[in-house]
């Protein structure tokens, strides 16, 4: 959690749970561990919300403590609707920094939930396949690749968002409904 944040503070939150078991075809379309809900709080009421996509949380993540995130910004969505999701340990939440940069055009970043549960690594995939992991291995790209020369090193972000703690699977209290997280979350499937 960040420090200095009151409990009443909206967050961006990309929520997924983590599979300790996947299907064969998960396994081919997703990493184990990867984010694959996101989600975001309601300045006004504190409900959490789905989202419909990578680039719609990326969109919301980018800007969020100059635009924060409302109910109704979702069509036919209000404060009086029921959440679309709880935050509670069914799911492994993650915590996301707010006013991370969007991905460039053509590249994805990923994030992958360690087996111990530990901590989450971020990369990128580049246009061409190839995954780079640090600010130095994309600069190296561009400069491999001069297509992507006008790309700005500042947009790639290799923070990883927190894991929650008492989301964790086989902390004990798997079913217990848990106090609400200071800042922003995502949920590992």
């Amino acid at each position: 959690m960040e420090t200095g944040k009151s409990p009443n503070t909206p967050k961006s939150a990309a929520a997924s749970k983590t599979r300790t078991e996947s299907p064969k075809s998960f396994e081919k379309s997703k990493p184990r561990g990867s984010v694959d809900v996101f989600a975001a709080q309601c300045a006004k009421c504190h409900k959490w919300r789905t989202l419909d996509s990578l680039e719609e949380y990326e969109e919301l993540r980018s800007r969020f403590t100059e635009d924060p995130f409302q109910c109704d910004k979702k069509p036919n969505v209000s404060c009086d609707d029921p959440a679309d999701i709880e935050y509670d340990n069914t799911k492994t939440w993650v915590i996301d920094k707010p006013n991370i940069p969007k991905t460039p055009p053509g590249f994805k970043r990923e994030l992958i939930l360690r087996r111990d549960f530990s901590k989450m690594d971020a990369h990128y995939i580049t246009p061409t396949g190839k995954k780079v992991r640090s600010r130095s291995e994309v600069a190296a790209f561009v400069k491999e690749n001069p297509q992507y020369k006008d790309v700005n090193i500042d947009d790639f972000n290799f923070t990883v968002p927190k894991v929650m703690e008492e989301t964790i699977p086989g902390t004990g209290n798997m079913k217990k409904k848990i106090k609400k997280p200071d800042n922003s979350g995502e949920n590992i499937d």
